[in-house]
């Protein structure tokens, strides 16, 4: 074994490997941290190694990004109506973000590229299977992304002290926290799903000919 191969004849690494490095490097040193030359010292190889299962950093984002999201899909028993769906779907985004240190900023990189599709989509697809489920998707997918990655760097900051006094958590907010206003807004967009489709039909309506 040469020092320039510090990985052990046979000891090879497979993408599975590769990608499960990367999601625990992730939660423990986040996303800032997370170098191909860090990775390569957990797995015991060198950087140029990995490039033999990712062609970049960006395409093992993406992988860590599908693998966080990868539990968030409907369920037997869940609901089959679009509006319910919608928050079920949301609720098991926002715990996949949070499950993981900087999983919000991770996945969010990943959507905005096209590298990753959000399983919102392919949720509601499955029990509606026309362009407004792709519309609610979209407004689901970037409420709960976006809110969850505000919170993390919220988060991050208070831990570092250089959070705001309006949102760092104190003594007494943690006792007594306030309202979910994570589940008041994502209930607000479920409510607007029937009225706006109603519109859409209405709009329709007027538009045909001899209407």
């Amino acid at each position: 074994m040469s020092p320039r191969d510090p990985n052990p004849r046979g000891a090879r690494r497979s993408k599975d490997d590769v990608v499960d490095a990367a999601l625990v490097l992730l939660d423990r040193v986040g996303l800032p941290d997370l170098s191909m030359r860090r990775l390569g010292e957990e797995l015991g190889v060198q950087p140029s190694a990995l490039y033999w299962h990712v062609a970049s950093k960006q395409e093992l984002l993406a992988q860590v990004s599908a693998r966080i999201l990868a539990p968030v899909a409907l369920r037997d028993g869940d609901p089959d109506d679009l509006e319910r769906a919608a928050v079920t779907l949301g609720r098991r985004l926002h715990d996949r973000l949070l499950a993981h240190r900087d999983g919000a900023e991770v996945v969010s990189s990943s959507l905005a590229l096209g590298l990753v599709a959000s399983p919102v989509h392919d949720g509601l697809r499955t029990i509606d299977d026309s362009p407004a489920a792709d519309v609610v998707a979209d407004a689901v997918t970037h409420y709960v992304v976006g809110v969850t990655f505000h919170d993390q760097q919220r988060r991050a900051a208070d831990a570092w002290g250089t959070a705001a006094s309006t949102v760092a958590l104190s003594p007494e907010s943690a006792a007594a926290p306030a309202p979910d206003a994570f589940e008041a807004a994502l209930a607000l967009i479920a409510r607007g799903i029937a009225p706006w489709r109603a519109d859409i039909g209405r709009a329709s309506d007027a538009a045909a000919p001899g209407a």
